[in-house]
């Protein structure tokens, strides 16, 4: 039987707590979730959905978790590492993962959000769920489109007016 030595043990924790730091570092928004009670099914559908959203969802070990928060300056994040947890992280899109996981949860109670991180500041459930009622990306920008083509529109409606006035003058 192989003899198992701590400094390889210790190497891969090493290893692990750097990824889990680039991981924090690297994310636009991270949400923290306590999966306890959902079937593999349900964990599956959800792991789904956000791989669809390019968002990454692990689950990790506490210990290992802190001492990356701990080399990220994310302390405050520690308060929700308690019992099994599964993390979503989201380089690019801040609304997706605490949209998913919100409408996840919504429809199933199991699934509760304990916490997370947005752009680098600790956040706990209600401002997640805050962020998650805030309309997607292509929501915000069709909102701003829509503001930025008004003026535009205004100004093309009172020339046609205009120019109308100067014909029924002119008849």
């Amino acid at each position: 039987m192989a003899e198992i030595r701590p400094t390889v043990i210790r190497e891969e924790k090493v290893q692990a707590v750097n990824e889990i730091a680039t991981k924090l570092r690297n994310s636009q928004t991270t949400v923290v979730a306590d999966y306890r009670g959902l079937t593999v099914a349900q964990v599956t559908e959800l792991r789904r959905q956000l791989r669809e959203a390019g968002i990454e969802f692990v689950v990790l070990k506490n210990t290992l978790t802190r001492l990356a928060t701990a080399k990220e300056n994310l302390t405050e994040l520690d308060q929700y590492l308690t019992g099994p947890n599964a993390i979503a992280f989201s380089t690019e899109d801040v609304i997706a993962p605490a949209k998913i996981i919100a409408e996840f949860a919504k429809k199933n109670e199991k699934l509760e959000i304990k916490g997370g991180v947005i752009e680098g500041k600790v956040v706990g459930a209600d401002e997640i769920k805050a962020l998650a009622a805030l309309p997607s990306r292509e929501g915000l920008l069709s909102m701003l489109l829509s503001v930025l083509q008004a003026p535009v529109r205004n100004f093309a409606l009172a020339v046609k007016a205009v120019s109308e006035q100067k014909e029924g003058q002119g008849a």
